[in-house]
């Protein structure tokens, strides 16, 4: 019997305090159903704040609540370009604006949670690529341990020293990435074609270049757009002065792996190229960030140069707005891969330490067109062909075994007759590979090693032959209409 009176007494209580806590929260609830005002909004969440903080079975921080609190108004936004920063955060923001960090070299992008299901584990030992909530390479930033570790846009990473991913946040995985110089860090990885291997990286103080350049036999200037910096602008206008020099007739501006920048670097970038007209636009529902981006009249770019732009999955955000000013205005030829579809722009604000970054607008390229999970399209589709499933076999074993490696050990620079007769043993041990993918692996392991790496690669850039070949034919127009 005491038993049940206290089950109705408890039972008694609980409807007392929902009744006290509605009779509390009435008259905020009532007006919200009628007029929902931001200011009722913000006085509802402090009435909620204020009655956890006080009230809830254990002591809680109010520091705790409110970035709970903050979490929750990005994750309802359902951008993964929108989150709070935690002060920790804000700092690797400023490191990695200012071109210097602890760290291995990665661009990285993981999807909100909200947009991704968990799927069940099934019978293949290997992660599926498809599962969206690990995290994926944008790009490798040049020069740096993970570029110089044949990491490339679209791998993967599924754990971090055995631990995996899929459930860290972004921010998560950057911290865990980071750290100081000459410390070593282990991640996995799964490459397009279920290929995983794992990588062990050393840290470095990772100084962001912006651009790299050098003459292409035939007249031929290459630029390399690493990412758009407040220096880009000026970079490129000593590079083409450099072109000037050496008596270019044509030119092939790089924007792979380019992860993108400051949208004012690469307007003043572009404005290199372009005479007069719209450079990009961006649109808002905030008046102060609908802007039009014009050229000057004058581009330092004669307009009687042939410009072919290389594009791939890697290259993002600024780098698909100089890619799609160029397309939309008739300057140039892109060859490659569609891009990687970020149309959007943010703004970081601080808040006392922490802070957050916002998408304020989305841009438009000259045509009109927002490439947001779209991409801008290629004039012409170029990329390596797919491996086969025992190629892909024989690629991970090459990797998963350091074979390659091993083969370089003593050998900085093996000639001919050794790549020859290495090729040959690995045909006895059942490796079907093409011999252009092993040659491009053992130039790849010279690289590692260089201190000046080549800028460009004639011998295996299969994307770069062929917009060498169509300028050396002739096949470029400078003014790409009516091509």
């Amino acid at each position: 019997m005491k038993n049940r009176e206290r089950y109705i007494w408890i039972g008694v209580t609980v409807v007392l305090l929902l009744f006290l806590t509605v009779i509390g929260f009435a008259p905020t609830a009532l007006a919200q159903s009628r007029g929902k005002s931001v200011e009722e909004y913000v006085r509802l969440f402090e009435q909620v704040f204020r009655f956890i903080h006080d009230n809830y079975v254990d002591v809680v921080d109010a520091e705790k609540l409110f970035q709970g609190a903050m979490d929750g108004l990005f994750q309802s936004l359902d951008d993964p370009y929108s989150s709070y920063l935690l002060p920790k955060e804000m700092e690797d923001i400023t490191d990695t604006t200012s071109g210097k960090f602890g760290g291995v070299g990665l661009y990285i992008t993981k999807p909100s949670r909200a947009n991704s299901q968990d799927s069940s584990e099934g019978s293949s030992s290997l992660p599926d690529r498809n599962e969206t909530l690990y995290v994926r390479v944008v790009s490798p930033i040049e020069g740096t341990p993970a570029s110089r570790a044949g990491i490339s846009a679209g791998d993967l990473i599924t754990k971090i020293e055995d631990e995996s991913t899929k459930k860290m946040s972004i921010d998560e995985v950057v911290d865990k990435l980071r750290g100081d110089p000459g410390t070593r860090v282990t991640i996995t990885i799964l490459r397009e074609g279920d290929i995983e291997f794992q990588v062990t990286l050393t840290r470095a103080i990772i100084e962001v270049p912006t651009i790299r350049k050098d003459i292409i036999p035939g007249g031929i200037g290459y630029l390399r757009i690493i990412q758009f910096t407040p220096l880009t602008d000026d970079r490129v206008e000593e590079a083409i002065e450099f072109f000037e020099s050496n008596g270019y007739s044509s030119l092939i501006i790089d924007v792979r792996s380019n992860p993108g920048g400051l949208l004012r670097a690469v307007v003043d970038t572009a404005d290199l190229f372009l005479s007069g007209g719209i450079i990009v636009s961006t649109r808002s529902r905030i008046p102060s960030e609908n802007n039009v981006f014009t050229a000057r009249e004058e581009a330092k770019v004669p307009s009687s140069i042939p410009i072919v732009v290389l594009i791939d999955k890697g290259s993002a955000s600024a780098s698909e707005i100089l890619a799609g000013a160029l397309k939309d205005r008739n300057r140039a030829y892109l060859i490659g891969e569609t891009t990687f579809g970020k149309g959007s722009v943010q703004q970081v604000k601080s808040l006392n330490g922490s802070g957050f970054k916002l998408t304020m607008a989305r841009y438009y390229t000259p045509s009109g067109t927002n490439i947001d999970h779209k991409g801008v399209e290629p004039h012409k589709v170029v990329k390596e062909k797919e491996l086969t499933e025992k190629e892909r076999e024989s690629y991970r074993k090459l990797l998963e075994e350091g074979i390659v490696e091993k083969f370089m050990q003593g050998k900085p620079k093996p000639n001919g007759s050794e790549i020859e007769n290495f090729v040959a043993k690995l045909r006895e041990q059942g490796i079907v590979l093409e011999e252009r993918i092993i040659r491009k692996l053992i130039r790849n392991e010279i690289n590692k090693t260089c201190n000046s790496p080549p800028v460009y690669d004639l011998d295996y850039d299969i994307v770069l032959q062929e917009a060498v070949k169509m300028l050396r034919e002739g096949k470029i127009k400078s003014n790409l209409e009516g091509m």
